[in-house]
């Protein structure tokens, strides 16, 4: 077993006044060689955008691109015609792939919108682009982890992403003690804590640290205190 703790104040950050943004993993002004990337994990930012306040049109491609609100109301257009708004229980995903242009920006002006933005390799390069967004109920993830991003092919419940990854959300109440297996032989998880403080094969994380973990089939976490976590089950080569 490998693990790769990352501490939350050890992340890169960026406050441009109405944008701001922790990065896990080195993004724009921030590089470190040792927080490159997770496997297909690329980027994992912690964004809060102001009122009223967004990203405008920019491009991306050959790229899977998340996101998962935390708060507030997110609001998306891109070329593909789409026009959508994305809130906490919903979780986006656009596969870039041949090239797609789009904008983000925070629907309210009367206060900010939180989210976590989530980039992956992807696993076949130069596809069509798509758009995906799903409403999950939170009452489903209480005290154990409910997947929200899955492979394309799958069966598994989650938004489809181009990638033999998955992504789960709990919520777990202190004390409890439980076990995820890895989906897929290869893949690790980083476990991001969203909220609270937990436990994982005896590492100890709070809110907004991170621990990757490969080369085993399963973890362990136990909740410290109500928690709320978000495991990324990734390929590790890719």
């Amino acid at each position: 077993m490998k693990t790769i703790f990352h501490n939350a104040n050890e992340r890169g950050h960026a406050n441009h006044g109405w944008l701001n943004s922790y990065h896990s993993f080195s993004f724009a002004g921030f590089h470190d060689p040792n927080k490159i990337h997770f496997g297909a994990l690329r980027v994992l930012n912690d964004d809060t955008v102001s009122g009223g306040m967004g990203f405008g049109t920019h491009p991306h491609d050959n790229m899977e691109i998340i996101s998962i609100p935390l708060s507030g109301d997110l609001e998306h257009k891109d070329s593909m015609g789409n026009t959508a708004i994305i809130k906490k229980g919903e979780v986006q995903i656009m596969s870039a792939g041949t090239g797609i242009y789009h904008s983000e920006k925070n629907k309210n002006h009367g206060e900010a919108v939180k989210f976590l933005q989530i980039w992956v390799f992807p696993k076949l390069k130069n596809i069509e682009p798509r758009y995906d967004q799903q409403e999950f109920s939170i009452e489903e993830r209480k005290n154990k982890f409910q997947t929200v991003v899955s492979p394309l092919e799958s069966n598994d419940g989650g938004v489809g992403i181009n990638q033999d990854a998955w992504f789960s959300l709990g919520n777990l109440d202190a004390g409890t003690d439980i076990s995820y297996a890895i989906k897929r032989q290869g893949n690790g998880v980083y476990a991001f804590v969203l909220e609270g403080e937990i436990e994982i094969n005896g590492q100890k994380l709070g809110r907004r640290d991170a621990l990757g973990v490969s080369e085993t089939e399963a973890i362990q976490i136990k909740a410290s205190s109500d928690a709320e976590v978000l495991l990324m089950d990734i390929p590790m080569s890719f």
